[in-house]
């Protein structure tokens, strides 16, 4: 059955996963839903690169980047820095992090999400190496690092490098599955990536460890998703467990914060958890819903 997450859905400061965050060019602090807590997050995309163009996504991609340049040096340092500040108890004195002051001190997760897909830079396992290496010095040894992808490049050999050295240190992959057709898929997420490699790379990624499934469910044009592809949906992550994908829950969420397309709107809780109650059923998995 579904466990229910803390409600931190009412909170303004869930709402504002800002990537500019004071002097740092490559970490940013968040209160995460889905992580249910503070989560430190690492971007690895700030030239805003993505192979998906997804109709919800937040990013802004009219304002120019800050910088297009990843320095992995700087990274690691700027990790090390925000991790003791959080520990000084310096969140809880900012503006946006007020209403949610115990929450920012108790690190939940260091994720690979940023203004892009992570998967999609040529030195990925360089990236999980500085993680590692910030974790183990500062005593962080069972905070997770969570991988948020769109799947598309968990195929690459250094992708699948740094994936094996997250599984050694709470790595955890969180793969994106927002449709059950190719065509829903190319009018939600708007990729040039075929809806066959998406899932392919799920099944070989959670053949090897177990992964969660992040699903986006929300109304189009003012329409939920159609019962029939709901049902292709849930056809799809029966294969992939049918074919030996491990699959330890499903993340079912909804729009969050403003986005590019007037026509992507937010699920009502009873709407998504509608859904999840389907999936359920027709996949006996573990579904959280973050309405």
């Amino acid at each position: 059955m579904n466990q229910p997450a803390p409600n931190l859905s009412q909170l303004k400061v869930v709402r504002d996963h800002n990537r500019a965050f004071e002097e740092y060019l490559y970490v940013y602090p968040v209160i995460s839903r889905r992580s249910r807590g503070l989560s430190l997050g690492v971007n690895l995309n700030p030239d805003k690169r993505c192979n998906f163009d997804c109709i919800y996504c937040e990013v802004d991609r009219r304002t120019p980047p800050r910088t297009t340049v990843l320095d992995v040096p700087r990274m690691r340092e700027e990790l090390r820095d925000l991790v003791r500040r959080v520990r000084r108890g310096e969140l809880a004195g900012l503006g946006r992090f007020a209403e949610a002051a115990d929450l920012t001190r108790d690190i939940k997760d260091i994720a690979f999400s940023g203004d892009g897909e992570p998967t999609m830079i040529p030195n990925f396992c360089e990236c999980v190496q500085a993680v590692v290496e910030v974790k183990l010095a500062e005593g962080l040894a069972h905070t997770k690092i969570v991988l948020i992808t769109d799947a598309a490049g968990l195929d690459k050999a250094d992708v699948r490098r740094g994936l094996e050295l997250m599984d050694q240190h709470q790595g955890e992959i969180w793969g994106k599955l927002d449709a059950g057709t190719e065509a829903y898929y190319r009018l939600v997420n708007r990729s040039p990536v075929q809806f066959a490699r998406i899932l392919k790379n799920l099944l070989e990624t959670a053949r090897v460890r177990p992964i969660v499934i992040q699903s986006l469910f929300l109304r189009v044009h003012g329409e939920v998703m159609p019962e029939a592809e709901l049902l292709a949906y849930c056809q799809r992550l029966q294969e992939l467990v049918q074919q030996g994908a491990q699959i330890k829950e499903v993340h079912a969420y909804t729009v969050a914060r403003p986005t590019p397309e007037p026509f992507a709107t937010a699920l009502t809780a009873g709407e998504l958890e509608a859904i999840a109650q389907t999936i359920r059923a027709r996949t006996g998995l573990v579904v959280h819903t973050f309405p």
